[in-house]
């Protein structure tokens, strides 16, 4: 059965979308749509072979929406004819806690389930949730489908995702490490299956999501069994603006110390640390590498403590797995940075990960196994598509119901 089945990531401010059809996998449309409710407001997209800039005030995610599919069914850009022929929605939610191991088909009670769970993802829920909102008002009778990206960590042991705190913390609160980016780490682990030639079932890896968010997953057999983000996207990893690990009694010795407050704590954590705070420059990668170059003092910290983290999740998810098949890299930085995978893997060949540098130089922006011919390990480059899996989820479940 052909279908056109519409991605939507519907965030604060802003809606990203694709038009795929469907089993083809071929991207009809995509764009973006930044600055709701603020001065600016502008779409971005391509149909077809055209691309399209639309600067129009756009005051919330209803008239947004509305003018992403008016401007899908203009007949003078090449799209649809009519609204009619999507045949489903994808939409991309953040947190589905421990409600959700699995894509699921929108009704009001998994709508029910997404907004009680808002306050474990404040930022991201609420307008994952509005624009399901408003695709079902536009669309009513076709079907929507929501992927979670905690729902591939739902496979985590107890032991792996259970904080140290009360019981009754996790069971009356669900306060635990739920994980994110899991759409994209179960995309590039299939993939990975895939190019070593083995079943996912009989496959296990590390794949590092290195982003201006970043995170690193433990997979068995095809399942996720650790993950460096937590509770909240803010664990794990050094990211752009994030933190990541922590002592946790930095919260109460900045509150004690410097009179700050829980909103200026989180704020400080989230928006002003990570590579951001480390350097005093940027929290992209290309910036402080060339920075770091011509002796930034400030780039050249950021780099090697991020670079750090890196390597310290390696050997840990490596212990904790036993035996890996092979190290997938990617995201932005992951897919693009040949010189972050270098630092990340410096010394590691003890363990197995053995990474030829001609070859690592040759892998941006492609797929690519970077590793020795003789290492023990596969170490590969694989550019994920968290759309693409959406789009897929989408039409198995569409072409179900």
């Amino acid at each position: 059965m052909s279908l056109k089945v519409l991605v939507v990531n519907s965030g604060s401010s802003s809606i990203k979308f694709e038009l795929y059809q469907m089993p083809e996998e071929k991207v009809e449309a995509r764009g973006l749509l930044q600055r709701i409710g603020e001065p600016g407001s502008e779409l971005k997209c391509r149909i077809g072979n055209e691309e399209l800039v639309v600067a129009r005030s756009v005051p919330d995610h209803a008239v947004g929406l509305k003018l992403i599919m008016d401007t899908l069914t203009d007949s003078a850009n090449g799209g649809l004819k009519d609204i009619s022929e999507i045949g489903a929605v994808g939409h991309r939610v953040v947190h589905g806690g421990s409600a959700f191991s699995e894509t699921v088909l929108i009704d009001d009670e998994v709508l029910k389930a997404i907004e009680e769970r808002s306050a474990l993802a404040p930022l991201h829920n609420p307008p994952n949730l509005l624009g399901i909102e408003v695709a079902r008002q536009l669309l009513p009778n076709v079907p929507q489908v929501a992927v979670f990206d905690t729902a591939f960590h739902q496979t985590m042991p107890d032991y792996a995702y259970a904080y140290a705190i009360p019981w009754e913390l996790n069971e009356q609160d669900h306060i635990r490490r739920y994980g994110f980016h899991g759409t994209s780490h179960r995309y590039v682990a299939a993939r990975a299956a895939r190019l070593l030639g083995r079943l996912p079932s009989e496959t296990n890896l590390i794949t590092c999501h290195l982003g201006n968010g970043c995170s690193i997953t433990a997979i068995r057999r095809g399942a996720s069994v650790d993950t460096s983000m937590g509770l909240t996207p803010l664990e794990g990893l050094v990211m752009g603006t994030r933190s990541g690990d922590i002592d946790p009694a930095l919260f109460t010795h900045l509150a004690r110390t410097k009179g700050l407050g829980v909103k200026e704590i989180d704020t400080l954590l989230n928006k002003k640390s990570g590579l951001l705070g480390l350097s005093g420059l940027s929290n992209d990668v290309r910036t402080l590498l060339a920075a770091s170059k011509e002796g930034h003092g400030g780039a050249v910290r950021a780099l090697a403590i991020y670079a750090y983290r890196i390597k310290k999740y390696i050997g840990a998810y490596t212990a904790a797995l036993g035996t890996v098949h092979a190290l997938v890299f990617t995201a932005g930085v992951g897919e693009n940075s040949p010189a972050i995978r270098e630092r990340s893997l410096d010394q590691m060949a003890p363990l197995g990960y053995r990474l030829d540098k001609a070859k690592n130089e040759q892998a941006v922006r492609r797929e690519m196994d970077i590793a020795e011919a003789s290492s023990p390990i596969r170490i590969l480059v694989i550019p994920t598509n968290e759309e693409l899996l959406i789009a897929q989820d989408t039409y198995r479940l569409a072409a179900k119901a």
